[in-house]
């Protein structure tokens, strides 16, 4: 771990250097789409060695082990003018009428809207040959940068705006465990940023489901996603090579949004659907003509839950990460709740509490858990709380998966059954919700307003409570009982 991380450090250091790299943002899309060749010819590598008539898509002059291996090898400004004048042109004009043809997509798609900010051919150079020291054919050094990826990933949230398509793995992971994704269930993200959901959805169905040779071409297929921004493609192009997804082809460039719903290729196609929607931004004009007129709205979030609804098969489940501005909102609101409550089962939402996405943005946001197999007929609550001693999350106390073993915990089998009211859980009936017009914000029925009391303290409470109504219950049977007896010796 140590020598990946100091090498990464080191590139970093190095970039900070050059006059042409201006902030976080433009260091990592820099140093990403050097990852991604030196990714893509280490693998060319490794398929050239299993195949002997595989034929890389990539002309061999613009190989990364062409130009950048040899550490003795070009520099300065004639390394710069390689970059500049031959590679960039050559990846982006790539031919793709070559019997290799989704790699070469997957190159051309990268490279459409890839920059090389560096100025100094020089410092370039230093950077290759701290990039040649990691070994994306080695296991242990490619888990390895896998973690060193995340970090790169979570350094996004300081990266101004970008910081946007970056979801804590925290909430990742719990999502993808709770939906359990199996091996063929097409799992798709329609604002997939830069792949966290679908990389820990390849991770969950490659440690639980994948047995043989045959069932790494199902899952290959399986993995689906959308982004509208170069940035995070890239970022999520590369993530997919490094979670083993060979030809990302899947991974498109573009807006979701932007196709009629009901001329979607995946309407009612999705078995699983993971998604962290761009919530508090508006679409340009016309968007919202892609969804019925009954839903039309220029707020992102909300056109993406009615695409959602649509996309997913009879049977097809959702775990989406939604602002509270959903649950309570009017108008146009209202009409998509009843859609999804009439359409789906929305069976769970985890309240969150505030600052899970700091610093980013500060707005209170939930998870909801919804399945394509009939309406719903009640709605459980999870409040998720902070850890003892936090009053909020930040970017060195980020929120961590080991919180939701307590909702894991709780959530019950396959089908949610044994489920229980707790002093952090609670369920509503449909028809209160209706009755409600379909408001969703709603509180904590065992914390009164004003309760700052410790999450062991309502436990304890409850706990309490619990016992006397028990208590209570007891002496009633025991008083019917006892009068009962005496009426019957009375007749």
């Amino acid at each position: 771990m140590a020598d990946v991380t100091n090498a990464l450090k080191a590139i970093q250091d190095t970039m900070r250097k050059d006059a042409g790299v201006d902030g976080d943002a433009q260091r990592i899309g820099q140093l990403v789409w050097m990852f991604f060749l030196k990714i893509f010819d280490d693998r060319e590598e490794e398929l050239a060695l299993l195949d002997d008539e595989y034929e890389s898509p990539m002309p061999l002059t613009l190989r990364w082990s062409a130009w950048a291996a040899d550490p003795e090898g070009i520099t300065g400004d004639e390394l710069l003018t390689f970059v500049n004048n031959e590679l960039f042109p050559g990846l982006k004009g790539i031919n793709l009428d070559v019997a290799e043809r989704s790699r070469a997509q997957v190159i051309y798609g990268v490279f459409q809207d890839a920059i090389n900010y560096m100025k100094s051919g020089t410092l370039l150079r230093q950077v290759i040959n701290k990039i040649n020291d990691i070994d994306f054919n080695n296991l242990g050094d490619r888990h390895t940068f896998g973690d060193v990826y995340e970090q790169i990933l979570r350094d996004l949230q300081s990266a101004g705006n970008a910081g946007e398509f970056y979801t804590p793995r925290a909430l990742t992971q719990f999502m993808v465990e709770m939906v359990d994704p199996k091996l063929g269930d097409i799992v798709f993200d329609p604002a997939c940023g830069t792949g966290g959901f679908l990389a820990c959805a390849v991770d969950h169905k490659t440690d639980l489901y994948v047995t043989g040779e045959n069932d790494y071409e199902v899952l290959q297929s399986s993995i689906r996603g959308v982004e509208k921004k170069a940035l995070p493609h890239l970022l999520c192009t590369t993530n997919m090579m490094l979670h083993g997804i060979e030809s990302p082809t899947n991974i498109v460039r573009g807006n979701t949004l932007s196709t009629p719903v009901k001329d979607h290729p995946l309407r009612k196609k999705v078995d699983v659907v993971l998604t962290n929607p761009p919530f508090g931004g508006i679409e340009e004009d016309g968007i919202e003509r892609n969804v019925p007129q009954l839903y039309q709205t220029r707020e992102t979030a909300d056109l993406f839950l009615v695409l959602i609804i649509e996309l997913l098969k009879d049977g097809g489940r959702a775990a989406v990460v939604l602002p509270d501005g959903t649950l309570f909102g009017e108008g146009t609101k209202t009409r998509i709740k009843e859609k999804l409550l009439t359409e789906c089962n929305l069976h769970t939402i985890v309240r969150l509490p505030n600052g899970v996405f700091n610093p980013y943005t500060g707005i209170k946001t939930n998870l909801l858990f919804f399945e394509k197999n009939g309406p719903t007929k009640e709605v459980w609550f999870y409040e998720h709380p902070y850890p003892e001693g936090y009053k909020n999350y930040s970017k060195s106390r980020p929120i961590r998966f080991e919180e939701f073993e307590a909702e894991k915990a709780w959530w019950g089998d396959a089908s949610r059954q044994g489920r229980k009211q707790t002093p952090l859980s609670w369920k509503v009936d449909v028809q209160e919700i209706k009755e409600r017009n379909y408001n969703l914000d709603i509180t904590n029925p065992f914390k009164p307003d004003g309760d700052n009391r410790s999450v062991d303290e309502l436990i304890r409470a409850y706990d309490q409570s619990e016992r006397e109504m028990r208590a209570a219950n007891a002496a009633l049977i025991s008083a019917l009982q006892t009068a009962l007896g005496h009426a019957g010796q009375l007749s």
